[in-house]
């Protein structure tokens, strides 16, 4: 058994729409990156994403990216010290909306890297609600959560 979740959700906009808000630095700090993203999430780069409410920066290594389709990356869990993989997914659906699954996997079998994967868990749901409401709305919805 592999330690693993997959969370997703829907979004009225179209795919490409969807897409840049993630893979734009500037876009992915509109609502989740409060403290900043480094660059975009192009195959090949190391970045780093920084959040206010968190301290330190964490380095994200991105390993694949199709646009408007896929972006995959690895990154380390600083309390764990698990490495683990997201992917994330951009299905076009009908009316310009916009199915995103994000899945994250790696975790080792541990009571305590269980434990931080259902942190991790938490944080791509509110993630994709962050998402939602500011491709949708133009709004920072994180500002209010934390």
């Amino acid at each position: 058994m592999e330690l693993e979740f997959e969370v997703y959700a829907k979004i009225q906009k179209p795919v490409h729409e969807v897409f840049e808000a993630v893979y734009n630095p500037e876009k992915l700090s509109g609502y989740f990156t409060t403290g900043g993203a480094s660059a975009r999430l192009d195959e090949g780069t190391e970045v780093t994403w920084d959040f206010h409410d968190y301290p330190g920066a964490f380095p994200v290594k991105v390993i694949k990216t199709v646009p408007n389709e896929t972006i995959v990356f690895e990154w380390a869990d600083d309390r764990s010290g698990d490495e683990t993989r997201v992917e994330m997914t951009f299905e076009e659906l009908d009316g310009d909306a916009t199915l995103v699954k994000i899945k994250e996997s790696g975790w080792k079998k541990t009571q305590e890297s269980l434990k931080y994967s259902y942190g991790n868990c938490m944080g791509w749901s509110q993630m994709l609600c962050f998402l939602k409401v500011y491709v949708e709305d133009g709004k920072n919805l994180r500002t209010f959560f934390y």
